[in-house]
């Protein structure tokens, strides 16, 4: 019995193939997006929060739209992208986190929390609605007033890299 190369090559990519499942995805540090998906969408993100900084609404938003932009290959739209993000601000709050033996505060603590819903047109069963909370703790001598920007930045990132994460990192 002759060796047929081509037939065994053939046979081989076959069965590969068909082990390897029906969706392709490519991966751009860690996510994992399908193929066919080309466009995203994060619409302006409300501050619904009691407490309202001024910059916060855009700064997540545009901070999910930039990672997105960086990380991925997919073009930016306005509205109803093949992945798609909803969301508001509903919460950001200032509490003690550290008490000193005089009963006040050593150090506060900003949280800011944010409702998400995803949806991913070619994998649904990806698709949520959540909140994600994050964090950063603040000498209690310092006015928030102060120092806001640059927490709000530090918090920001942890909340979009959350958000990304739970989106296409499939972890």
């Amino acid at each position: 019995m002759k060796f047929n190369k081509f037939a065994f090559v053939a046979i081989v990519a076959f069965v590969m193939g068909a082990a390897s499942g029906c969706t392709v995805k490519y991966s751009f540090s860690g996510a994992s997006i399908p193929l066919e998906a080309k466009t995203v969408s994060v619409p302006y993100f409300p501050n619904n929060a009691p407490m309202v900084a001024p910059t916060l609404s855009s700064t997540i938003t545009e901070a999910l739209q930039d990672k997105f932009a960086r990380q991925t290959k997919l073009q930016l739209v306005d509205s109803g992208g093949d992945l798609a993000f909803e969301g508001e601000i509903s919460n950001y709050t200032s509490t003690p986190a550290a008490i000193t033996s005089a009963e006040t505060a050593a150090m506060n603590r900003l949280t800011i929390t944010v409702k998400v819903k995803f949806t991913n047109v070619y994998e649904p069963q990806n698709n949520y609605n959540k909140s994600f909370s994050a964090f950063a703790e603040y000498d209690a001598n310092q006015l928030l007033q102060d120092i806001q920007d640059q927490l709000i930045t530090e918090i920001c990132e942890q909340l979009v890299q959350d958000i990304f994460n739970a989106a296409v990192a499939n972890w």
